[in-house]
């Protein structure tokens, strides 16, 4: 029923122009794209909201081209997949750094306030498409399958990417003193 109310929104959004279709849309997505961000960021809420708020005005622009090939959700992640590798690839134009440089850069360094923060720590040592994969299976609970779609990324290499990347965390979790008893 949620992906038909969708359909039924984005078709008010481009026959009429209805931005207060959009606006609904909005609503129900943009806790989900944040905190994509925000755990994409490791944790840099300001480049978070920037980044949630360019996916929104993609969407918008785009929107006549959903074509309903895939979920509008499916659809709109791909957009901030988009956003955030835009925005990574011109971190690398300007400072002309490797990838692991460029973790550093946007995963700003705050104080280690608690459990989320030492994720955002785990999240740093994983490579970006780990980090994706990671982010989209374990905190956005996407489907393998979506996942595929949304990052063009072969299903055998997701499931690589899922299991490379949690036992990376895992063993940084563990090496700061998260035992796994808890």
């Amino acid at each position: 029923m949620s992906q038909l109310n969708d359909i039924a929104l984005v078709a008010q959004v481009v026959v009429f122009q209805n931005t207060k279709a959009f606006d609904q849309l909005v609503k129900k997505y943009q806790s989900a794209i944040r905190r994509f961000f925000q755990n994409q960021t490791c944790g840099d809420s300001a480049l978070s909201d920037d980044l949630a708020q360019e996916t929104f005005i993609k969407a918008y622009t785009h929107i006549a081209s959903f074509k309903n090939l895939s979920s509008f959700s499916t659809w709109l992640y791909r957009i901030a997949y988009n956003v955030f590798y835009d925005y990574i690839r011109t971190q690398k134009e300007t400072a002309d750094l490797d990838a692991r440089e460029i973790d550093n850069n946007y995963c700003t360094e705050q104080e280690n306030i608690g459990q989320h923060m030492d994720v955002y720590q785990a999240l740093k040592t994983l490579k970006e498409a780990e980090r994706t994969c990671i982010t989209l299976f374990y905190m956005e609970d996407v489907s393998i399958d979506k996942i595929v779609s949304i990052t063009g990324i072969p299903s055998g290499t997701v499931k690589s990417h899922l299991s490379r990347g949690k036992d990376k965390m895992a063993a940084y979790l563990k090496q700061n003193g998260y035992d796994g008893k808890r």
